[in-house]
């Protein structure tokens, strides 16, 4: 649980404003007293019917003007998937993608999510919305998003279908918030535990903080933590100025 791992001594360390986590693993009676009741903290989570699978959470020291829980599909509304969040200055997402590469069908179930996805935002761009969408996308952009790109040119993750889905959701007019700052390699959030991969840095950036472009005059910074541990992803980071 979040608890054991270092999670609110991280979040009463930095006090960042707004804090989405995902594949919490477990419903929301479950999780323990002091993740749902942090000091100066609203919190919100959309759980999966299965226990141990999925899940989101976001935590936030501003209330909240509205709240979403769910795409609208009852498949993935079931897994916990999706959680927005409206503030004064920006409407946030909290999105965990499914993973591509297991069971038997899970590439299709993502395909669709990914999909579905598409569709879910459209309304909000027409709307002219100030969208932050971060999460666990289970997909790396370009070669330079993995450490071994050509080794994984069939896996789910770095698919050319995926990757072709990241090219034009950012033609949509989103930006990967990273990227306006740095472009090199070597910047990964997940890394294998079963390989010791963080120890050689053998990872993939699967972790993303999106804005809409009518956010870009906003965005001061975008970083990523791999010094912080506890998960075999690291967290990743966006700072905004209005």
């Amino acid at each position: 649980m979040p608890s054991k791992k270092g999670f609110l001594d991280l979040l009463l360390e930095h006090r960042f404003d707004v804090v989405c986590i995902q594949e919490t693993k477990a419903s929301q009676d479950k999780l323990p007293r002091e993740v749902k009741n942090i000091p100066g903290y609203y919190n919100y989570f959309v759980s999966a019917e299965q226990n141990g699978y999925s899940g989101v959470g976001t935590f936030s020291k501003k209330k909240p003007l509205n709240i979403e829980k769910g795409m609208g599909s009852e498949i993935f509304d079931r897994e916990g998937r999706f959680l927005r969040t409206d503030y004064e200055d920006f409407v946030l997402m909290n999105i965990y993608f499914p993973n591509g590469k297991a069971p038997r069908n899970a590439w299709t179930t993502k395909w669709h999510f990914m999909m579905l996805f598409r569709l879910r935002k459209r309304p909000q761009r027409r709307r002219q919305k100030k969208l932050v969408i971060c999460g666990d996308v289970n997909t790396a952009h370009k070669e330079i998003d993995l450490a071994r790109p050509k080794q994984n040119e069939t896996i789910s993750g770095f698919l050319p279908e995926e990757r072709e889905w990241m090219d034009k959701f950012l033609a949509a007019g989103y930006l990967d918030t990273f990227r306006m700052f740095n472009n090199e390699s070597g910047n990964y959030s997940w890394w294998s535990m079963r390989t010791q991969a963080r120890e050689r840095n053998v990872g993939w950036r699967l972790d993303y903080f999106f804005v809409s472009e009518n956010l870009r005059e906003y965005v001061n910074s975008a970083l990523i933590y791999p010094e912080i541990t506890g998960s075999d992803h690291c967290p990743v980071g966006l700072e905004l100025e209005f």
